[in-house]
């Protein structure tokens, strides 16, 4: 493993991501979360001269990891728009294996300018694209009390959402909110007693994933691989909430986020994918203990039968 490797993020559940992937020398790949670059190292190890890969990410940093390597391409773009780019590059249709560990980066948590972190002082912004869009800062200033109310309650599962938003549009007709110090300073008296970290994890997951879209871009993506992989190609997820694992759960075993399943004549269930793993992957407790950050990963396995 690399120092910027590691400094970008190590890489969870890593020999049993390429387990998963059950990798043909001479295939296509494509990991649709490149970071550090950690999965894609070892994927282009189990490649022969023939095969492919493609890194998709659209952090401007993950670029400084680029590999140089004949076998691989980097695409500097959210994963969202997958489809567009395996046709420009003449893959659809042609991918063998795709690998998508949602996880945020350690490096995002860890440079306090990105915003991401309530344990650092600084700006607001929890960008994944510094380059575009809104940032947090822009949400908790423009968006109304009832859709504020909608993210924490939805995106952060918490219960006291409508307060939160009210104290939140009550603050920003006195100041604008900018730095996450002077954010944290109006939630935090509704954290309650002895689950302050806990209360601060789950505001600042709501924003995050409001500020990025995430759920809609792994909604987006995961459509796409329906369109992109070959019959008996493998899709290998890493999930690090519920919100996502749900998505990723349902889409799976039924080919649908909502859960419901079609049957045919005989009963069985019609999906597009054929579950590896009927029960979820989680890390060991050696992993865990080197990398407390893969506490919460489940990974989910599943061929591709076709639609």
């Amino acid at each position: 493993m690399t120092k910027t490797e590691t400094y970008y993020h190590i890489p969870v559940m890593l020999q049993e991501s390429m387990t998963g992937l059950d990798i043909n020398p001479s295939g296509v790949y494509v990991d649709v979360t490149f970071g550090g670059g950690g999965h894609s190292r070892e994927i282009l190890k189990c490649l022969g001269k023939d095969g492919r890969l493609f890194g998709f990410d659209q952090d401007k940093d993950a670029e400084a990891n680029i590999l140089q390597d004949s076998r691989f391409t980097f695409v500097r773009s959210n994963f969202r728009y997958l489809y567009h780019f395996m046709r420009y590059h003449n893959m659809v249709g042609r991918v063998d294996g795709l690998l998508a560990d949602l996880g945020v980066s350690s490096h995002h948590f860890d440079e306090k300018e990105r915003g991401f972190s309530f344990r650092f002082e600084g700006v607001l912004d929890m960008r994944m694209n510094s380059r575009s869009g809104k940032t947090a800062a822009d949400i908790v200033n423009n968006y109304t009390e009832e859709k504020l109310a909608d993210t924490f309650y939805l995106y952060g599962e918490l219960k006291q959402s409508r307060k939160l938003a009210a104290a939140i549009v009550k603050a920003r007709k006195e100041k604008k909110i900018v730095s996450i110090e002077d954010f944290i300073a109006i939630i935090q008296p509704f954290s309650g007693k002895d689950k302050d970290k806990k209360f601060l994890a789950q505001v600042f997951q709501a924003l995050r994933i409001e500020t990025n879209d995430e759920l809609g871009a792994l909604k987006e993506m995961l459509r796409q691989t329906l369109r992109v992989l070959v019959p008996g190609g493998r899709l290998v997820v890493i999930t690090y909430h519920s919100l996502e694992d749900r998505l990723v759960k349902n889409f799976l075993k039924t080919g649908n986020f909502e859960g419901k399943q079609e049957q045919d004549f005989f009963g069985n269930v019609l999906s597009p994918f054929r579950l590896v793993n009927n029960k979820v992957i989680v890390p060991g407790a050696e992993e865990v203990e080197i990398n407390p950050r893969s506490r919460s990963a489940k990974l989910r396995i599943a061929t591709f039968a076709g639609e």
